[in-house]
């Protein structure tokens, strides 16, 4: 993945939250619907899937909150992402 410098939104973020749910999306797993990759919401811990799932629930949220900034939910992934500056990071 290339990664630019980043942006105010990734800059600000001081670590990781806990996860605020299950080991999973957290919309999927009530309904049963299967995810490809999971990400993290850097500001309240929610986890949903990435955007080769159905769902688009991590994205989806970002729409529902502004809570501008993800990272990978994936084992061994260190990347970050900034929905509004569209900008990643690689720590």
């Amino acid at each position: 993945m290339s990664t630019e410098a980043p942006c105010a939104h990734l800059a600000a973020v001081a670590g990781d939250p806990p996860p605020a749910g299950a080991d999973g999306c957290e919309t999927c797993l009530p309904i049963g619907q299967a995810w490809v990759n999971l990400r993290q919401c850097l500001v309240c811990g929610r986890v949903g899937c990435c955007d080769s799932s159905i769902g688009k629930h991590a994205t989806g949220h970002f729409h529902e909150t502004d809570h501008a900034t993800i990272r990978s939910f994936q084992p061994g992934e260190t990347w970050r992402w900034c929905y509004v500056d569209e900008v990643a990071s690689d720590s």
